[in-house]
């Protein structure tokens, strides 16, 4: 399940803010608002990402104090060599959508995608964006198929409830909508966007991949000591 939030920005202003059109402020807290990115996390990762962290910070801090021989230096090792992944899986991966590109941050790369490059954005089993002839999957839109199952039997009920259509149309398409699972509903809005926002021209470039050396490096660390460790007692 995804959490799709809009980035606020603060909306105080003194009274040298320049007024919008009709003599309000209006018109420039729109213009702010505007270019907040839209981010979207999974709410049920960081939560099992967090709980995974205080669990292992208490085993092994309490190995390194108590322990002997080479127990504080296994779980130090361990910690350094764990604690990076289960940040990289649970806690960092997230999608900005912002007006000029989509930034995906998965557990070991962060792709940036300029709207023009974009090509497609789809969830089977899993969220995935193409671009430049490549493909993207979005470690932070998780797709549950027991939550399409529950989606689809809410609407096959809402229809059966409603058999003659008395509902109007734009009531229907918002309850259909609310229906649909969390990973399909961010999925359309990632769509419209890129459909919306394709054509402009500080929306055009190629994509761009870095690597998350901040995670790779420790976990590297982290698996080498380990292995030292592990040698030579």
């Amino acid at each position: 399940m995804t959490s799709p939030d809009d980035s606020s920005h603060d909306s105080s202003h003194d009274s040298s803010t320049p007024r919008g059109p009709e003599g309000s402020k209006k018109g420039t807290a729109d213009q702010e608002t505007e270019y907040a990115d839209r981010v979207y996390r999974s709410p049920g990762g960081i939560a099992g990402g967090v709980l995974l962290l205080a669990i292992g910070a208490w085993l092994g801090i309490d190995a390194m104090i108590r322990g002997e021989g080479r127990a504080p230096w296994l779980a130090l090792a361990g910690l350094l060599f764990a604690v990076p992944l289960v940040i990289a899986f649970t806690v960092r991966p997230a999608v900005y959508a912002g007006q000029d590109r989509l930034r995906v941050r998965n557990p070991f790369r962060t792709i940036i995608l300029p709207w023009g490059s974009v090509e497609a954005v789809r969830a089977g089993y899993s969220s995935e964006v193409l671009a430049g002839g490549a493909k993207y999957q979005m470690w932070a839109i998780p797709v549950s198929l027991r939550q399409r199952k529950r989606a689809t039997r809410r609407q096959a009920r809402a229809a059966t409830d409603d058999p003659f259509g008395r509902t109007s149309v734009r009531a229907a398409a918002d309850a259909d909508q609310e229906r649909r699972a969390q990973a399909d509903r961010s999925i359309d809005e990632l769509r419209g966007l890129a459909e919306t926002h394709a054509a402009r021209e500080s929306a055009q470039g190629e994509p761009e991949v870095r690597w998350a050396f901040e995670v790779i490096a420790p976990a590297v660390a982290g698996a080498v000591l380990l292995a030292v460790v592990l040698a030579i007692t």
